[in-house]
């Protein structure tokens, strides 16, 4: 796979920045990286973390969440059994997405 073809430009700017300086005294310089417990996925976890997303077990409880409530509120014997049937799914996909993000 080629570079990019900006990339001699960024190299310049890099090393111009090096060259003045820009670099020096930066937070955590000289010390080492943090800890992480999934290093693989260590750069998107911190960037989900930041942005103010959640694991998706997060997500599928607070659906499952709004089924209870929908349930509790619903007369309809059928539309009943459809939020039941959908609140045994979303326990089943929680339960996954709750293996998987360990």
């Amino acid at each position: 796979m080629p570079d990019h073809p900006l990339i001699d430009l960024i190299n310049s700017k890099i090393r111009a920045a090096e060259a003045a300086g820009e670099f020096d005294d930066l937070p955590g310089a000289g010390k080492p990286l943090p800890k992480v417990d999934d290093p693989e996925n260590a750069l998107i976890n911190r960037l989900m973390k930041e942005n103010g997303a959640v694991p998706e077990f997060v997500t599928l409880s607070r659906e499952l969440t709004r089924l209870r409530e929908e349930l509790r509120e619903t007369g309809d014997r059928t539309r009943r059994q459809e939020i039941m049937k959908e609140m045994s799914m979303m326990d089943a996909k929680i339960d996954l997405a709750r293996k998987a993000y360990r």
